[in-house]
């Protein structure tokens, strides 16, 4: 006669049962189901910065009528508002985890922008054309000095307005303040280009 265990089932029963359970557990725990389940309760969502180019579309920047430069031009960088796509979670500009639908700001993403500080550009060159013998292109771009000696030799004779108008027609010579024209935003922007030792130079190759 076997003694029953408390569970109704036999020794070999019993232990065959515990053997199917431990098994069962391992199964679950390593398997897919537990990888899934593991990896959904471990990993962070990332951030939504850190999203892929195509899990994300950004809205065009605003333009200051005023400037013909983004809004909220700062230190030569503005800010533009971003949505994730779809079905994507990720964590947002305030640190919150969220499952996005395609209608809320993920994000802000930096964008390259150009400080400006009210000189317009046609009024210089307007200025230098018609009036630069006097001086006056000097005087609006904040140079009083060099506009003064300007206004007393005529422009040195002529010739320091003719290298003025080049000068500023060329957006080599801009406002004393260091910031740049106000440009209409389709107009034409001169981009300076300079080589450091850090440019690479690819190696000419000769027929």
């Amino acid at each position: 006669m076997v003694a029953a265990w408390p569970s109704g089932l036999s020794a070999p029963e019993a232990a065959t049962a515990r053997l199917l359970g431990v098994l069962w557990f391992v199964s679950v725990t390593t398997g897919p189901w537990g990888a899934v389940a593991t990896s959904a309760g471990g990993e962070e969502s990332p951030k939504c910065e850190d999203l892929k180019v195509g899990q994300y579309i950004c809205k065009d920047p605003k333009i200051n009528d005023a400037t013909q430069e983004p809004v909220n031009c700062t230190n030569y960088t503005a800010h533009v508002s971003c949505f994730p796509a779809p079905n994507i979670t990720c964590k947002d500009s305030s640190g919150n985890e969220t499952h996005f639908t395609g209608n809320e700001v993920g994000f802000f993403k930096p964008i390259s922008c150009r400080n400006v500080n009210g000189y317009s550009y046609k009024v210089a060159v307007a200025l230098s054309l018609f009036l630069g013998w006097l001086g006056a292109d000097r005087f609006y771009l904040g140079y009083p000095a060099l506009g003064l000696l300007k206004f007393c030799t005529v422009g040195f004779c002529g010739i320091g307005s003719l290298i003025d108008f080049i000068l500023i027609s060329m957006q080599i010579v801009g406002p004393s303040d260091g910031s740049s024209y106000i440009i209409d935003y389709y107009g034409t922007r001169l981009t300076r280009l300079s080589i450091t030792n850090e440019t690479y130079r690819k190696t000419q190759l000769y027929p």
